[in-house]
């Protein structure tokens, strides 16, 4: 098939779209089939196989230059004026405007692909999409509503939870669009009853498939040792929904008795009060930062983890915590969301936002090697059972057939 795969924000290995359009574009190829990628800022980075298309926005949210603003020329495109005006108003105009500009790359091409892949975006340009006569599908992780909540959850005053309602003001567009598309794929049974009782989309549109991990370069490495003490976990962001605040709660926990590191895959965010907790807890001496590295790398430091962890309070899939089944990484996540799900008996659970449990999981797997092996074992048995990369592709396949048979060209 020639698939036309549509991804507003790419960056290859920071947060799991980006890593999502990586791996599943390659699965597809490998099996035969055509991909082109329509991409905004930050571009991805795509197997030799996969075609790019650049579709250039203001980038007002890059992250070198925050808050650039862009030349007058720029903004007598009216796709350009509408992401200004909106981002003006503190909105996230990227998903409205990238499926704009998704929808006039295509116009015109109708012979070159046979079906649509959006990623995420659910914008409203989708519905012209399919008004111009596309088969299309969409890939919808979770309700970016739950996140929303969990944000204002954690607002302290009425300035910053005036200025996340602004800036959230997409999600009801996401909402209405999702519930107009035939054709919806998610990662988790979890992710799936939220997408319908928070969004209102038929469960009859949606179509389940798990998300995979790369195998072959996430294994285990009984050549590396791995350090005593040391207690990994991979964020994209800082938000709430990921629960960082807590593991650092239970890593200094477990500082007061024992020695410990952690080291964070991911970067604080700008004016991020991350830093600022670590310094108050007094473990920082005992926190790293890591950040720009690629699969192998990141693999090489779960192979030197004698623990991972994944404390978010919700979550629709969890690519980290597949990733680091499969490298055998002895893990402990919260039930939050799809996290149970995913790890099946593979992990230690424990409640979200639970410091003194989380301590407590943590500190078990780093005293017991006999639990921390049933760990790492039942771990990567359950990721190559269940969650490849190439089992997704012919998943995801299928649903295109399902788009195509609707609408022929």
């Amino acid at each position: 098939m020639r698939v036309a795969l549509l991804s507003y924000r790419s960056h290859p290995y920071v947060g799991g779209q980006g890593v999502y359009v990586r791996h599943l574009t390659r699965a597809l190829s490998a099996l035969g089939h055509e991909v082109t990628v329509f991409g905004g800022e930050p571009y991805p980075e795509l197997d030799p196989r996969v075609a790019l298309v650049r579709l250039p926005s203001l980038d007002l949210y890059t992250e070198r230059f925050p808050w650039v603003f862009p030349a007058p020329w720029k903004l007598l495109d009216p796709i350009n004026a509408l992401e200004y005006v909106l981002f003006m108003g503190a909105g996230f105009a990227e998903p409205r405007s990238f499926s704009l500009r998704a929808r006039r790359a295509l116009r015109g091409r109708r012979g070159e692909f046979d079906v649509v892949h959006d990623v995420q975006c659910l914008g409203s340009g989708l519905l012209g999409i399919v008004e111009d006569g596309w088969p299309l599908v969409a890939t919808f992780h979770h309700p970016i509503a739950i996140d929303r909540e969990l944000e204002l959850g954690a607002a302290t005053t009425r300035r910053r939870r005036l200025q996340l309602r602004r800036w959230y003001g997409f999600v009801q567009m996401q909402h209405r669009v999702a519930r107009e598309l035939p054709y919806l794929i998610t990662g988790s049974p979890t992710a799936r009853d939220d997408i319908v009782s928070v969004c209102g989309v038929d469960p009859q549109r949606l179509s389940l498939v798990p998300y995979g991990v790369d195998t072959e370069v996430f294994v285990p490495r009984p050549d590396v040792a791995r350090e005593p003490g040391r207690i990994i976990t991979t964020t994209s962001s800082d938000q709430p929904l990921k629960g960082l605040r807590i593991l650092l709660e239970a890593v200094a926990k477990l500082a007061s008795e024992r020695d410990v590191r952690l080291v964070i895959i991911g970067k604080p965010l700008p004016r991020s009060e991350i830093p600022s907790l670590i310094e108050r807890l007094g473990i920082g001496e005992r926190v790293d930062w890591v950040s720009g590295i690629d699969d192998d790398e990141l693999a090489a430091w779960y192979a030197r983890a004698q623990v991972a962890v994944v404390p978010s309070l919700y979550e629709g899939f969890s690519l980290p915590a597949a990733e680091a089944m499969s490298c055998g990484t002895p893990l402990v996540v919260t039930s939050a969301g799809a996290l149970p799900w995913v790890v099946g008996d593979a992990a230690s659970v424990v409640a979200p936002g639970d410091a003194e449990a989380l301590a407590d999981a943590v500190r078990r797997l780093l005293d017991d090697p006999v639990l921390a092996g049933h760990r790492s074992d039942a771990g990567r048995d359950r990721v190559l059972e269940r969650f490849t990369w190439p089992a997704t592709a012919a998943a995801t396949v299928d649903v295109y057939r399902q788009a195509v048979a609707r609408y022929p060209t």
